[in-house]
């Protein structure tokens, strides 16, 4: 049976060198209370100290609460992500080489939790071959002072694969919304249903500890089983939270029934974005939509897409996912990515990326940050300028999320951006007129990290395309090249001219469609 325990006392319990495992999404799945336990016992104590850190998603607010909290030189020494850009402490660190830092694929390890639980080595698969995570190239490591391999290149049946090696859990650091008195966790005001139950049965079956944070406590016996998504079996300590602030929903929103499933929220239409060259990317990328179509939109220009299909009247045509695991309604933009209105159904995390990895989905509408020759993408390392000496460059890092589960697998894949860095510019009577160009080239002769490998994706025989206001690219044959323009544009000065390199021009080079570049365009069909 569980024991009830103060958040401080859930610190207390935390061994020096352990490794931790965390489960969720924003601030979904994170147990603030206790993570801010564990900083005041290390700063007053110095323990616990030397920790490892394993997390998939990005955890936390982009501001104080979530990872971040754990940001103090020596209270974390090793830190396995998939995404890193909102623990500020902690990135630091990384940029500082104080602490060595892994960014994997957060498919990959939503799934390794699995595998550690069954006792298996480690899990085999093809995702991120030809990436900055094979072996061959970076191997996942974020720094000068990361060494240690994680990711091995192996053969079987004459194929490359890429195995990622199981560990040994200590911890499981979990947050749920109710615990019976016999420690059964249930997740009814949560959004996603998360990774939780495989880390702590990874953390069980490694002789470790299993940690539960919860907002309210029933009797035993009381709540449905088929609610209970971590077993109290599997749970040695419950932490009731006493700070409102440590429950938080998402990192946007305190609680929204409807991302839980509680309430269907009238969705009439989703809001209708005005006019602007942001708007016809959006609008080409919907048009590679097909009736039935399973999608995954991404952050940012990406998920606009789903306006586009609502203004158009087709969003009933076509499911909407998100890699949290949620099948259906309306995927929720920043700052509650993960969550979804309305969603039909949910599963847990780590069943999504199954599906994802398995080629589940029809059409992926991801970032576009960097591209080069090779058709190569870029989205989780760039070299800036550093703002206390301008003639050097330093790392912004942020890791890629499930950006390489998702490219790599997915039917067709659409990345979608702005041609340029910080461009001005305008639709005037149809046409795209650029009123400054760009502070930056997107477009490079190889990009900083390879997060999707246009190499890869030619000899897989995927469909690759690459959306902006200016022109559209397909990878043919290997080779970025340049199939259609927008109307106002020449090709020479706004396009190749803008690049670090020559794209091939295909010698049946349409025309945007005109209507993109109107205030109505009407002309999605599925």
């Amino acid at each position: 049976m569980a024991k009830f325990i103060t958040a401080k006392e859930a610190a207390q319990l935390i061994p020096d060198h352990a490794t931790v495992g965390v489960a969720g999404m924003g601030l979904s799945g994170w147990a603030e209370e206790v993570a801010v336990a564990i900083a005041d016992n290390y700063k007053e104590t110095g323990h616990p100290c030397d920790l490892t850190m394993k997390q998939g998603s990005a955890m936390g607010d982009w501001k104080e609460r979530g990872m971040t909290r754990l940001g103090i030189e020596g209270l974390v020494t090793k830190w396995s992500a998939a995404h890193i850009g909102s623990a500020f402490a902690m990135n630091d660190l990384v940029r500082a080489n104080k602490m060595a830092c892994h960014c994997l694929p957060q498919g990959v390890i939503v799934n390794l939790w699995r595998e550690i639980a069954a006792h298996r080595p480690g899990l085999i698969t093809k995702t991120g071959l030809g990436t900055y995570v094979d072996p061959r190239i970076e191997g996942g490591k974020m720094n000068e002072v990361t060494t240690e391999d994680l990711v091995e290149l192996i053969h079987l049946d004459g194929e490359e694969y890429l195995f990622y090696r199981s560990f040994k859990l200590d911890v499981a650091l979990l947050r749920g919304t109710t615990a019976d008195e016999n420690g059964n966790i249930t997740f009814e005001n949560e959004g996603p249903i998360n990774e939780g139950y495989a880390v702590a049965e990874a953390a069980k079956n490694s002789g470790g500890i299993v940690i539960v944070q919860v907002q309210y406590t029933a009797q035993k016996g009381t709540l449905h089983p088929k609610d209970v998504k971590i077993p109290g079996a599997l749970v040695d300590y419950v932490v009731v939270a006493t700070d409102p602030n440590a429950c938080w929903q998402t990192e946007g929103t305190y609680y929204e029934p409807a991302f839980a499933g509680n309430i269907k929220k009238p969705l009439k239409a989703l809001p209708v974005i005005p006019l602007s060259p942001r708007k016809v990317i959006t609008r080409r990328c919907a048009a590679e939509l097909k009736k039935g179509d399973i999608v995954n939109l991404g952050v940012g220009i990406p998920s606009e897409t789903a306006s586009i299909v609502s203004e158009e009247g087709y969003i009933d045509d076509i499911m909407l996912t998100t890699e949290s695991g949620s099948f259906g309604g309306v995927p929720a933009a920043l700052p509650n990515f993960g969550s979804a209105y309305n969603a039909e159904a949910n599963v847990d995390h780590g069943s999504m990326f199954d599906f994802y990895d398995g080629g589940g989905c029809d059409l992926a509408v991801l970032g576009l940050a960097q591209a080069d020759e090779d058709g190569n993408i870029n989205v989780s390392k760039f070299y800036i300028p550093d703002k206390n000496d301008p003639t050097k460059k330093i790392p912004r890092l942020t890791g890629p999320g499930g950006f390489i589960n998702i490219s790599q697998a997915s039917k067709k894949v659409v990345f979608a951006g702005m041609f340029a860095d910080k461009c001005k510019e305008e639709i005037q009577d149809g046409k795209l007129v650029i009123i400054e160009e760009g502070k930056g080239r997107k477009f490079l002769k190889q990009v900083e990290q390879i997060t999707f490998s246009g190499k890869y994706a030619s000899t897989s025989g995927q469909e690759v395309l690459y959306v902006t206001e200016r022109c559209v690219f397909e990878l043919i044959n290997g080779k970025m090249t340049v199939i259609e323009i927008a109307p106002g544009i020449d090709l020479q000065k706004d396009i190749i001219g803008q690049m670090d390199f020559v794209p091939e021009v295909s010698p049946d080079l349409k025309l945007m469609d005109e209507k993109m570049f109107m205030e109505t365009w009407g002309g999605l069909s599925m």
